[in-house]
C-alpha cells in the first residue's frame, strides 16, 4: 500500500527541488577544495596547460551531475515506498517537504541527537582549560586530566572508571619491563577482551543500561584508551634512562576531547605538546582556528541539505532500487558513499582538533580526501589510527617498504590489528584481505615495471606520456579502493553489485567511459601534486660576492 505522505511529497519533483538539486552538487564538489579550486578555463597567460586543466575540471563536474541527477528522479517515484526508507528516512524539513536520511547514527549522535551534551563537555574543556592555563601553565596536563576524569566519571560511572583503570594498571605494569612484544601481547589481549564474546559483553553490562549513549562511549572510551596505554608502553621501552611514571600515562590518557573519539595522538607527541610551558601563538593562529570553526560549521550545514535531498546512505541498503539504477549512477553512488564517509571523519576530527589547537597541541589531521587517493599506500579515513600502525608495526616491520617479504609481513601484521581494532567478523576480514592485498600489488606491480626492458622503456619516453601511462593504472586503482572500502561502509552484495555492473555487465562504454572520467581526475590530483611540489622545493641559495670572486 502506497504511503500518503510520500506520495504527496516526494512523487513529482518541482523546479524548485531540480534547482535546488543543481546547487547541491556543486555545493558538494566544494567539500573537496581539489575540484573547483582547478576550475580555470585559462590562466593570465592563457596557457595550454591551464585551459586543458579547465576542461579536464569541467568534465569531472558534468559527469557528477550526470551520475547522481537521475538517481534523484527515481526517488521521487513509487519506488522510495519501501520499508527500508520508512526505518531510516525520518521526518526533517515540514517547510520544504523533505524527509531526512538518517541511517548514520554516528553523525546523528553528533549532530543532532547528542549534540547539546557533546557541545556542553567541550565548552566546559575549553573554559576550563584556558583559565587553568593561565593560573598554572607548568600544571595544564594535570588539569585538562583532572577533567577529563570527573567529566568520565559523571558520564559513565564508577564502575566505567574502575575498568578503564584497570586497563591503565595492567598495561602500565606489563610496560615496566620494556618488552616491545610482551607490551603487544598484553596490549592486544585486553583490545580483544573488549571486542571478542563472551568478554565484551560481560563488561559492558556492567557499564551500560542508564544512558543512551553508553554502548557506544562504552567501546569508544575503552578502545582509544587501550591504544594509548599501548602507545605509552611501547614509549617507554624506548627511554633510556628511567621509566615514566604512572601519573604520566594517566594525564596522556583522560585527555577528554581524545578520550571517546579519538584521534589517537602518540605518547611521544602528546608528553613533548602537553608539558610544553612556553605557550605562543603562531601568527594568524588564532584566525585559523576561528577560520576553521565557521568551516565545518558551513560543512555540516551542506551535509544536512543532503540527507534531505540524496539518500546516499538508504539507497544501498534497498537492493531492488539500486538494480534500477544506471552503471553511472551506480559508480556515483559508491563514490558518493565514500567522499561522504570521508567528509564525516574530516568534520568530527577538526572539531575534535579544533579543541587540542585550543589548547595548544598539534593533534593528527583529518585524512586526505577520497578523490585524492589513487594508491592504497594513502587510504586511510582515521589518521590518529593510520599514524600508530605507521609508528609501531607498518615501519617497525617493513622498514624502507622496498623488500617485497618484509613488506608482506608488514601488512598482514598491520591489518590483523586493524581488524581486531575493527571488530571481528565477516565483513572486516574481506575489507581487511582485498586492502592488505592491494597495497602489496601495488609494490609488486612497481618492482615488476623497474626491471628491463619496462625501465628502459619509460626511461626513453617523455614525463607527460610517463605520467599519462601512470595515470591509466592509477584509475583503475582508484576504483580498486572505492570497491575494497565500500564495503565496509555499506555492504557485501551493494560493493558486489557495483564491481559486477562496472567490469561486467557494463564493458565496454560504462566501463571506458568511466575510467576515462576517472583518468581526468587523477591527472588533476597529479598535476596539482606536482605543483605543491614545486611550491615547497627549496629555491637555490645564491652565492655570496666571496663566493663568486673565487669562481672567478
Amino acid at each position: 500500500m502506497m504511503d500518503s505522505e510520500w506520495s504527496t511529497s516526494h512523487r513529482n519533483p518541482s523546479v524548485k527541488d531540480k534547482y535546488i538539486l543543481l546547487l547541491l552538487f556543486l555545493l558538494f564538489l566544494t567539500l573537496s577544495p581539489q575540484h573547483l579550486g582547478w576550475l580555470r578555463l585559462t590562466d593570465c597567460s592563457g596557457s595550454r596547460k591551464a585551459a586543458q586543466d579547465g576542461w579536464i575540471s569541467l568534465l569531472a563536474v558534468a559527469a557528477t551531475l550526470w551520475t547522481s541527477f537521475p538517481f534523484y528522479l527515481l526517488l521521487q517515484q513509487e519506488n522510495v515506498n519501501k520499508k527500508t526508507f520508512k526505518e531510516s528516512v525520518k521526518p526533517g524539513w515540514h517547510y520544504f517537504g523533505r524527509k531526512m536520511d538518517v541511517a548514520d547514527f554516528e553523525w546523528m549522535m553528533w549532530f543532532s541527537t547528542f549534540r547539546n551534551h557533546i557541545l556542553f563537555a567541550l565548552v566546559g574543556h575549553v573554559i576550563f582549560a584556558k583559565i587553568f592555563t593561565i593560573i598554572a601553565p607548568k600544571h595544564r596536563s594535570l588539569i585538562f586530566a583532572m577533567y577529563g576524569g570527573l567529566a568520565v566519571l559523571v558520564t559513565m560511572g564508577w564502575t566505567f572508571m574502575a575498568l578503564v583503570l584497570s586497563h591503565c594498571i595492567i598495561l602500565y605494569s606489563v610496560a615496566m619491563v620494556k618488552k616491545k612484544w610482551m607490551c603487544f601481547a598484553a596490549g592486544l589481549s585486553t583490545l580483544a577482551s573488549i571486542k571478542l564474546e563472551p568478554y565484551n559483553s560481560w563488561q559492558e553490562a556492567l557499564v551500560t543500561g542508564s544512558f543512551d549513549l553508553q554502548d557506544v562511549l562504552f567501546y569508544g572510551g575503552c578502545g582509544f584508551s587501550i591504544m594509548r596505554c599501548m602507545s605509552f608502553a611501547l614509549e617507554n621501552c624506548e627511554k633510556k634512562d628511567g621509566n615514566y611514571t604512572f601519573c604520566d600515562l594517566l594525564k596522556y590518557n583522560f585527555y577528554l576531547p581524545f578520550f571517546f573519539f579519538g584521534p589517537i595522538m602518540t605518547f611521544d607527541r602528546y608528553h613533548v605538546q602537553a608539558n610544553n610551558t612556553q605557550l605562543t601563538r603562531k601568527e594568524r593562529e588564532m584566525w585559523n582556528i576561528t577560520t576553521k570553526a565557521l568551516l565545518h560549521l558551513g560543512v555540516i550545514l551542506v551535509v544536512d541539505v543532503f540527507f534531505h535531498y540524496l539518500y546516499i546512505l538508504t539507497i544501498p541498503s534497498d537492493m531492488k532500487l539500486v538494480t534500477k539504477l544506471s552503471d553511472w549512477c551506480l559508480a556515483g553512488l559508491a563514490y558518493s558513499n565514500l567522499v561522504y564517509d570521508w567528509v564525516k571523519a574530516a568534520v568530527m576530527f577538526g572539531v575534535i582538533n579544533t579543541v587540542a589547537t585550543l589548547d595548544h597541541l598539534d593533534p593528527p589531521q583529518p585524512p586526505k580526501c577520497i578523490t585524492m587517493l589513487y594508491v592504497f599506500a594513502e587510504t586511510h579515513f582515521d589518521r590518529g589510527i593510520n599514524d600508530w600502525l605507521c609508528k609501531y608495526v607498518y615501519d617497525y616491520i617493513g622498514c624502507d617498504h622496498d623488500n617485497i617479504f618484509k613488506e608482506l609481513l608488514a601488512t598482514i601484521c598491520t591489518f590483523a590489528v586493524t581488524t581486531l581494532w575493527l571488530g571481528p567478523c565477516e565483513l572486516v576480514y574481506i575489507w581487511s584481505f582485498f586492502n592488505c592485498f592491494g597495497l602489496n600489488f601495488e609494490l609488486w606491480v612497481a618492482k615488476f615495471f623497474s626491471l628491463p626492458p619496462f625501465s628502459m622503456i619509460e626511461g626513453s619516453m617523455g614525463e607527460a606520456m610517463s605520467r599519462r601511462i601512470r595515470g591509466v593504472f592509477n584509475a583503475a586503482n582508484f576504483w580498486a579502493i572505492v570497491l575494497y572500502n565500500v564495503l565496509s561502509l555499506n555492504s557485501l552484495e551493494f560493493a558486489k553489485t557495483v564491481g559486477r555492473r562496472l567490469i561486467f555487465k557494463g564493458f565496454p562504454l560504462s566501463t571506458l567511459s568511466v575510467l576515462f572520467v576517472t583518468y581526468c581526475g587523477v591527472q588533476l590530483v597529479k598535476e596539482r601534486e606536482r605543483q605543491q611540489a614545486l611550491q615547497e622545493e627549496p629555491e637555490p641559495a645564491t652565492p655570496v660576492d666571496g663566493a663568486k670572486e673565487k669562481a672567478e
